[in-house]
């Protein structure tokens, strides 16, 4: 049975940090696309960061050069360290594994709807 299971998620102001983390079970990691995807109240999911089988990733615009993913294939894994964190970040974060080739579609919108497994995920609320 496949699980990821986040967690980091919490409260911070303006500026702050937080690092989530997504243990994944059941599955190899390594050999699939992991993503983070977030949703905040009244909007759709969306994609933050995507990482392939090789360590490549890919950014949605609003968070690159603030937000990292990296994966630790012998712990199972997944991150995203999270920096300056902005209002406009509040959401429920999720992990999310797919396929190989799902890495293709990026963090394009509705790239979501092509990972098959997720987690429960973790709320960020960053306050002003």
């Amino acid at each position: 049975q496949v699980q990821l299971v986040e967690s980091g998620g919490g409260s911070v102001q303006t500026g702050g940090s937080l690092r989530l983390s997504c243990v994944v079970s059941g599955y190899t990691s390594s050999t699939y696309c992991m993503g983070w995807f977030r949703q905040a109240p009244g909007k759709e999911r969306e994609g933050v960061a995507i990482i392939d089988s090789d360590g490549n990733s890919r950014y949605v615009d609003s968070v690159k050069g603030r937000f990292t993913i990296s994966k630790d294939n012998t712990r199972n894994t997944l991150y995203l360290q999270m920096n300056s964190l902005k209002p406009e970040d509040t959401a429920m974060y999720y992990c999310a594994a797919g396929p190989r080739g799902v890495c293709l579609y990026g963090v394009a919108p509705g790239a979501s709807s092509r990972y098959n497994y997720w987690g429960q995920g973790t709320q960020v609320t960053v306050s002003s």
